[in-house]
């Protein structure tokens, strides 16, 4: 049977199919071609670029810290490069749970001592979001040659160097440079709200300042953070540099710190506690900023270990508290030199002015007393100050209340920051019934009663400053009313430049202080060296000075009992507290001192006021025996020789050195007496 085909039929056939598969071959090409024309014109730029972000990365490179030097150019903090075992988690095999292994292995090329391990597990937890955190510091050149010989065995381990802090000095002004740490996640979270130009120049930064100057001139330690564009394998790894704009060094600050007066007042308080602040009451810069005990800040840089911050913040001292800026004391007598110029300044008393001090001041059924309730008899303003008369202020602070007293000593700084170029600044307290309304909750608690006014004339109450706000406040005084914010940064050196910036604040406008009345106050504080509480202190000096001892309770004691330092704590017992400035005729230098728990004011604080002024004005250092006797408080022994008891040691790198302090010429005994006073 032969079979009949319809050949146009399929033909016709055949030729749609050919036609549909040409249709869709020629809208494969067309869509391939748009897409070809989209991707190479309108997208071009961008894919060039995503192309070029994945052959070149772009590094950030964390540029030098600037230095820290004291006035005389002596080198405080500076930086040194060392090798770094880092260990990414994100990248490890196994993450997180294949650490413990890995550390293990690592332990058998590199000493991985277990005090490393802790603290790589405390900064994982609290840096989670950096890329790489060291497991390692400052390995040896054999150690990193062993390390590199295997380093084909360790994903997400590797060698860098770094920067490292370093304090030369080691406890030495601990707590005005502060430190640098690593940047914990609060810090990080903080960092989100800066400026995008300032975050951008973080960028890589993985420590800032935690403390101190490190702290409060973080931005111009720091620098400007340079870039180097690397170009890449597909793996990753490092081809070649292409391009690099190098950083910039952080600025470098000098201080107006004298640090061999700092390291003498430092050994001279020993293993006490307190604080001591100079002034030079002409222009608000800092000699001396010292808070015993202090601590090595160079444990800090690496992160400290557990142990040490154990021991650090567990103390009974308290060796990180900056007491000079944020311990706050009762000022004792020291307060009354203040208090005599608030009566006169308010018209409150005339420095004639005569009250008859039988020991005891009677308010109510309350006795206030006296030490040990010797009377001085008849005492007007000037010896009320030179024998430290407690009923003469007693009754003062009576007749002036807490408002007046107040109004006319907060001038002074008293109960307010000073302004210093530090953070964390404690304000204290100079009560009034405003201040007591705000500070408590209760109807009864905000209440001031009249019993309270009493106790603040002799600076107990609730009256309690810092020694920075003392120290200012005496160089208020003895200036007859000059006022400066005290700094402890002079100036501020471009490293590229090498050119200085004075860091000068304008003075503050002076107060209102009549010349004879600050020549009353000042005429007592001399005598107070000469035939009062610190004659014994000053004896044999050649130059004039003026001062004031305190002695301040740090406990309660009941109302009809008497104080018996051998029955109480050490660290109950009353603190030692002086001020002071020198020359007389011309201050060039005024301090506050507090030694804690060591009693009376010239027993302890005073004797340490005289040694600053023997090196200050007469550029000696005290003698092995003369530091021996200064702790004990015998401060009758001769002015120190020259030789130098108190070394510090330079490092190589010292700067060119700013001119010292001008020595202010010594006084005869039988010169006049010149105040220097402002209107």
């Amino acid at each position: 049977m032969t079979e009949l085909r319809d050949v146009e039929r399929e033909l016709g056939r055949f030729r749609g199919r050919l036609l549909a598969a040409a249709v869709f071959v020629l809208a494969g090409f067309a869509l391939l071609a748009a897409r070809l024309v989209h991707l190479q014109v309108f997208r071009h730029e961008e894919l060039a670029t995503q192309a070029e972000n994945n052959r070149i990365a772009v590094v950030p490179i964390v540029p030098n810290r600037g230095m820290i030097v004291d006035r005389n150019g002596v080198v405080l903090a500076t930086n040194y490069s060392a090798y770094t075992l880092e260990i990414a988690p994100k990248q490890v095999p196994g993450g997180a749970a294949a650490l413990d292994a890995l550390i293990d292995e690592l332990a058998r090329i590199v000493d991985i001592q277990p005090r490393d391990r802790k603290r790589f597990r405390r900064q994982l937890e609290e840096n989670k979001g950096f890329e790489s955190l060291p497991i390692r510091t400052k390995l040896s050149d054999e150690e990193v040659a062993r390390f590199m010989a295997q380093r084909f065995r360790f994903a997400g381990v590797d060698v860098k160097a770094r920067l490292f802090r370093n304090y030369p000095l080691g406890e030495t002004g601990s707590h005005l440079l502060g430190y640098i740490g690593r940047i914990n996640q609060a810090e990080k979270k903080a960092m989100e709200d800066w400026p995008d130009e300032r975050q951008a120049n973080y960028e890589g930064t993985e420590y800032i300042g935690k403390l101190g100057l490190e702290q409060a001139y973080e931005t111009e330690l720091h620098g400007t953070t340079g870039v180097e564009e690397v170009e890449t394998s597909a793996g990753g790894r490092p081809v070649r540099r292409l391009a690099s704009t190098p950083p910039t060094p952080g600025n470098q600050l000098w201080l107006s710190v004298d640090i061999r007066l700092q390291a003498l007042v430092e050994e001279l308080f020993g293993e006490r506690r307190g604080a001591l602040v100079a002034i030079d009451p002409r222009n608000g810069e800092i000699l001396a900023f010292v808070s015993k005990p202090t601590f090595d800040p160079n444990l800090f840089v690496d992160g400290i270990d557990v142990e040490s911050w154990r021991e650090l913040n567990e103390s009974i001292d308290k060796p990180l508290l900056n007491r000079a800026l944020r311990g706050t004391y009762p000022p004792g007598s020291t307060f009354k030199p203040f208090m005599a110029m608030a009566a006169l300044t308010s018209g409150k008393r005339a420095a004639t002015t005569t009250v008859q001090d039988g020991g005891t001041f009677q308010f109510g059924n309350h006795t206030f007393r006296s030490h040990g309730d010797k009377g001085l008899g008849p005492v007007d303003m000037t010896r009320s100050i030179v024998k430290s008369s407690n009923v003469y202020y007693y009754s003062l602070a009576n007749e002036m209340g807490v408002d007046l007293m107040h109004e006319h000593l907060s001038p002074f700084g008293f109960g307010s920051r000073t302004g210093i170029d530090l953070e964390g600044e404690l304000t204290g307290v100079l009560p009034s019934t405003a201040w007591k309304r705000r500070a408590y909750k209760k109807p009864e608690q905000q209440r001031w009663y009249a019993g309270e006014t009493i106790s603040l004339g002799i600076g107990q109450g609730y009256n309690n400053f810092t020694m920075l706000q003392l120290a200012k406040a005496t160089a208020t005084l003895v200036s007859g009313g000059e006022r400066h914010a005290p700094r402890l940064v002079r100036q501020v050196q471009d490293v590229i430049t090498g050119d200085r910036r004075p860091v000068e604040r304008p003075p503050l406008a002076p107060l209102a202080l009549r010349p004879e009345d600050v020549e009353v106050i000042v005429r007592a504080m001399h005598l107070v060296t000469q035939e009062g509480t610190s004659t014994r202190v000053f004896a044999g000096a050649p130059y004039r000075s003026l001062g004031k001892t305190g002695t301040a309770q740090a406990v309660g004691i009941r109302q009809n009992e008497k104080y018996n330092a051998a029955k109480l704590e050490e660290h109950q017992r009353d603190h030692s507290l002086y001020i002071a400035a020198a020359p007389l005729e011309a201050p060039s230098v005024a301090l506050a001192v507090v030694v804690e728990n060591s009693g009376f004011g010239a027993e302890a604080a005073a004797p340490i006021a005289r040694r600053v002024f023997d090196y200050l004005l007469l550029g000696q250092y005290p003698s092995e025996e003369d530091i021996a006797l200064t702790r004990q408080g015998r401060a009758a022994a001769p002015v120190g020789t020259p030789r130098r008891a108190v070394e510090v040691p330079l490092p190589g790198q010292v700067a060119a050195a700013v001119p010292p302090l001008p020595a202010a010429p010594a006084a005869s005994a039988a010169a006049p007496l010149r105040v220097a006073t402002t209107r």
